[in-house]
Order: structure tokens, then C-alpha cells, then sequence
């Protein structure tokens, strides 16, 4: 499962032109759903599931098959699928592929001083000898959840956050 950013106000735009899954029924075949999520094939992609979350991102779940290198027409076929990859991706999303890899980065720096934050919270909780067990135990259960919601927005293969989901609905927006 990936995550994409989306440029603002580009959901509510394809929505009035039939949504995700019409933007996915330009660039594959065999596409199932409507408005903001679908499911769908093309070429040597079997499975192609796709939505608009909460949160505004792009989250897509692909299954492909490995084609045959030295089959020309199983080659022909691999590249006509990532050329609608690509195609897709970018209509979906409003960004080209450099954009996209630019947004990926910028992403990862962001989890990454989150994990440092939460790092030094740690630290600097051990150095304090005032802090009542009460604050100490508050303390501990934000951080439990800020390491849960950056452990579902970064790990890979994993659902993305629910709709007002109780440990990660906040925090997504205030920390990433």
C-alpha cells in the first residue's frame, strides 16, 4: 500500500468530473467503484485498489505479476502498464513524478523529527526529578500513541489511518 500527497482542492475538482474511479477508468481496464475509491486491472497489474483518505492523500494497493524479460510482447505490455501508472498518478494526484518524489521526501524528514521529538520527550522526562508519576504516565501514553499513528503513516503494506480514528485523528494533523 502507498500513500501520495494530493494537491489541494484537486479531490473536490475530479469529484465534480466523476472521481477517482473516473480518473482510473481513463488509464485501465476492468475499473469497479465510484467517486472517490475503485478497484481495477490493467496489463501485468492484477489488482489495483484505490481511494481519497481522510486526510486528503491518495492511498493505492497494487498487486502485479513479474513479466517475462525475455518475452518482447510480455515487455511491451510491462511498459504500457507503468507508462498508465505514471499517467494515472499523476492525474490523481496533481503532481508529476519528481513532485511526488520530492512530497515522499519531505514526508520522511517530517516522520523523522517526530521520532526525534519523541526521542527527547523520553530523554528529558529521565532528567526531570519534579515531574509527578501522574504527568509522567500522561506523558507516556501521548507518546504510545504519536509512536502508533507514525507507525501506521510509515510503515509500508499497511492500512492508512481510518477516518477519526481515536489515537491518530490529532495527531496526523499536528504532527505530520
Amino acid at each position: 500500500m502507498e500513500t501520495f500527497e494530493v494537491k489541494r482542492g484537486l479531490a473536490k475538482k475530479l469529484a465534480s468530473e466523476g472521481g477517482l474511479a473516473g480518473v482510473a477508468g481513463k488509464h485501465f481496464e476492468n475499473v469497479d467503484g465510484s467517486g472517490d475509491a475503485f478497484s481495477g486491472s490493467h496489463g501485468i497489474m492484477t489488482s489495483i485498489a484505490g481511494e481519497y483518505n481522510a486526510l486528503g492523500k491518495l492511498v493505492v494497493d497494487v498487486q502485479q505479476e513479474r513479466p517475462d524479460f525475455d518475452d518482447p510482447d510480455a515487455m511491451a505490455v510491462a511498459m504500457d502498464s507503468r507508462k498508465r501508472w505514471s499517467a494515472f498518478l499523476d492525474e490523481a494526484t496533481g503532481y508529476n513524478a519528481k513532485q511526488r518524489g520530492d512530497k515522499a521526501k519531505e514526508f520522511a524528514k517530517k516522520a523523522s523529527k517526530a521520532k526525534s521529538g519523541i526521542s527527547q520527550a523520553r530523554h528529558f522526562m529521565g532528567m526531570a526529578n519534579n515531574l509527578s508519576d501522574e504527568v509522567k504516565a500522561q506523558a507516556e501514553e501521548y507518546i504510545t500513541q504519536s509512536k502508533t499513528c507514525l507507525k501506521r503513516v510509515t510503515t509500508p503494506r499497511q492500512r492508512a489511518p481510518q477516518r477519526n480514528s481515536p489515537t491518530c485523528s490529532n495527531l496526523d494533523r499536528r504532527f505530520l
